[in-house]
């Protein structure tokens, strides 16, 4: 029979910037006492595993680098707690887009006024597009109307980013949300989107919802 081959003991891993894993020659060293020293950074680790604490590399980058003695596995539950308030807090901003008619009744401008209201609370932008079918296309001036009425109803919650477009079939305006403790002041009257229409763009918007 064979002679199987002997057993090696698994070395232990070493983690970066964590005891071992610390390549730098010195350190400026935290202790749980307050005391903060620079030492070469074996002097630093025997310290801590004095204590029974780890030695963890907090400002790598620093000149030199700050390793605090702390417990590993406290640490490492800290900086997750962090990393997930810090997810928490993180907002992907959105355009939520409201499509209207010109000919679009006060209980369905209400409705869509108040989803506005949400999405702008919300920190999201939202872009209200009033689309023209057939002849409406020669009643631009009805859709600037009910686009710009839209604007100063949301203007306790948000302001009117750049200029109304029209682009083909659809007009459209992009209001963003007030900063905190900021309001929307007085602006001049925005210029008509038939002013602000793009040579030769494209057929705009889908139909409404």
């Amino acid at each position: 029979m064979t002679p199987g081959r002997p057993f090696l003991p698994r070395r232990p891993r070493v983690r970066e910037n964590v005891n071992e894993g610390i390549t730098a020659r010195e350190v400026r060293a935290v202790f749980p006492d307050g005391t903060v020293e620079i030492m070469p950074t074996h002097v630093a680790l025997q310290k801590a595993r004095d204590m029974g604490l780890d030695l963890i590399l907090v400002a790598p980058t620093a000149e030199p680098p700050v390793a605090k003695a702390m417990d590993y596995g406290q640490w490492q539950y800290e900086q997750k707690k962090k990393q997930q308030e810090a997810k928490k807090k993180q907002h992907v901003i959105q355009v939520k887009e409201l499509k209207f008619r010109p000919n679009t009744d006060d209980h369905d401008y209400e409705f869509k006024k108040n989803h506005a209201i949400r999405f702008l609370k919300e920190g999201n932008r939202v872009k209200a597009v009033v689309q023209f079918r057939g002849r409406e296309i020669a009643h631009v001036d009805i859709g600037q109307n009910l686009l710009m009425r839209f604007v100063k109803d949301l203007a306790e919650y948000g302001q009117l980013e750049g200029q109304p477009r029209l682009e083909g079939r659809a007009a459209h305006v992009i209001i963003s949300p007030l900063k905190p403790g900021k309001k929307s002041g007085e602006k001049k009257p925005a210029p008509s989107p038939r002013d602000s229409a793009t040579p030769g763009a494209g057929s705009g918007g889908a139909a409404e919802r």
